[in-house]
């Protein structure tokens, strides 16, 4: 292995630090400790603003995580065959496909925080409907992000 691949390796493994670590601590620990001291509406507001504001490191280390392991990736598949005949290539493409399904549970997530429904709660209805989503996907994005981190890891370990 080059110092390159070493470095490459780890901003991958930082950038999923942050991904995973941020998305952790957000639903592990900070939702849960504003359950019992702020209302239902302060409660999303704040997880909001920390949810913007995590945004701002977590979109920019998703797509480092996406052009590091597209750049990893390349490095195994020297034969497109590769990826359906090895049980790494079906790793891959499982965790390809993880991430896809990621990406796309990201943004819809982030489409409907940004909603102006669920900051001015103008329909009680609407607003519950949104906040299950937002959860739903904060859920989802979390347990694929796990998911992914454990096909990283066989693939680490060159199952």
């Amino acid at each position: 292995m080059t110092i390159e691949h070493a470095i490459i390796t780890w901003i991958h493994l930082v950038t999923a630090s942050i991904w995973l670590g941020g998305s952790v601590f957000i639903g592990l620990v900070i939702a849960p400790t504003l359950k019992g001291t702020f209302s239902l509406q302060e409660r999303i507001k704040i997880m909001i603003k920390i949810g913007k504001q995590f945004n701002k490191l977590a979109l920019p280390s998703l797509v480092i995580l996406i052009v590091t392991g597209i750049y990893k990736a390349h490095l195994f598949l020297t034969q497109p065959d590769i990826l359906f005949t090895t049980n790494y290539g079906y790793f891959l493409l499982i965790k390809i496909i993880l991430v896809i399904v990621l990406i796309l549970s990201f943004i819809i997530h982030v489409k409907i925080i940004n909603q102006d429904l669920i900051i001015s709660n103008q329909n009680e209805k609407q607003f519950q409907k949104l906040r299950s989503k937002i959860i739903f996907l904060g859920k989802l994005t979390l347990i694929i992000s796990l998911l992914i981190f454990l096909m990283a890891a066989l693939l680490d370990d060159g199952v």
